[in-house]
């Protein structure tokens, strides 16, 4: 089980960690545009990989991509790099669309002449907008990363407000992996009782204490990167996650983001994870506010595509 991953920054070094720990892959391969800092990275690991499940760890070329299932995508500008730390912006991570459009120009094509039957999992950010735009390369196969780590910033906090373990939580953020994320709060549940019953057994001011644990999750980016200066190490970890699912055809139910032609645009719901990618989507049930959110969602995300210029780029999609 081979697996390539394209930039050496921050994220793609957290996920070529987290792959290696975890035993995620047989074979990974590190691509870089400066193929110096990608050897150094490499031989770092290495040594530690020890430890670790067997793994065949190595610099490549895009070259080294062939026979690769799934490609992780994290080249490209950062939210320190491209400005979108303003918790106040409402574009947020959309903000970075255009300069990765740009990357992805460039590293798509070279990806799809090597691996075309690659599944390209879409890490950098706006992932689901770039997810599209790998689309509108020309490569069908591919997955964002979505609102799955929005979700597990979700769980984390309510289970921290309710003292349960975060794995005991069903709770859900689907949508945009950005600003106009929605919390599918009306079902999330723990022990099959509703969160927002619990929560409001534990605060005279539920409603209040909604708004700060959105607040949290919606903006743990910047609070992560005034910290460290990258929001890295638990996108790293969900992206090995991932593609442990992809690889081990695991029928997983995870948020995820792919291409759903009802809304025209790449975003994330509760979706089956195998082999093929995303094999189905379980809908869920929304209260109408939810559900006007997600169609907000989508509109955000099909606006940012539409300022794009693309036309030039070979390659229909599919």
């Amino acid at each position: 089980m081979k697996v390539g991953i394209i930039g050496a920054g921050a994220v793609g070094t957290a996920s070529l960690l987290s792959i290696i720990q975890r035993g995620s892959a047989r074979e990974v391969v590190l691509v870089n545009r400066n193929r110096k800092k990608a050897q150094g990275v490499v031989t770092d690991v290495r040594y530690g990989a020890v430890l670790s499940p067997p793994i065949d760890v190595r610099d490549g070329d895009y070259s080294d991509l062939v026979g690769a299932s799934v490609v992780i995508l994290t080249a490209g500008v950062n939210e320190k790099g491209g400005g979108a730390t303003d918790r106040s912006d409402p574009v947020g991570r959309r903000r970075l669309l255009e300069a990765n459009t740009a990357v992805f120009q460039e590293v798509v094509p070279k990806v799809h002449n090597v691996a075309p039957e690659a599944l390209i999992l879409v890490v950098t950010d706006p992932p689901d907008a770039l997810a599209d735009v790998v689309r509108m390369l020309g490569h069908g196969r591919v997955l964002s990363t979505g609102t799955s780590l929005d979700t597990l910033r979700f769980r984390f906090h309510l289970a921290r407000r309710l003292n349960v373990s975060a794995a005991d939580v069903d709770a859900f953020v689907l949508g945009e992996h950005g600003t106009s994320s929605v919390f599918l709060w009306s079902a999330a549940r723990v022990g099959s009782r509703k969160v927002l019953d619990l929560l409001a057994q534990n605060s005279p001011t539920p409603e209040n204490l909604r708004d700060e644990i959105e607040r949290e999750v919606r903006y743990a980016n910047i609070r992560i990167i005034e910290g460290i200066g990258a929001s890295q190490y638990g996108i790293g970890m969900v992206s090995a996650r991932l593609t442990e699912m992809i690889l081990r055809n695991e029928q997983a139910v995870i948020p995820i983001g792919c291409y759903n032609p009802n809304f025209g645009v790449t975003l994330s719901l509760p979706s089956v994870v195998g082999k093929k990618g995303v094999e189905r989507i379980i809908e869920p049930e929304m209260s109408p506010a939810e559900q006007q959110g997600l169609q907000r969602s989508s509109e955000a995300i099909r606006a940012a595509l539409s300022r794009l210029n693309l036309t030039h780029v070979p390659g229909p999609v599919p």
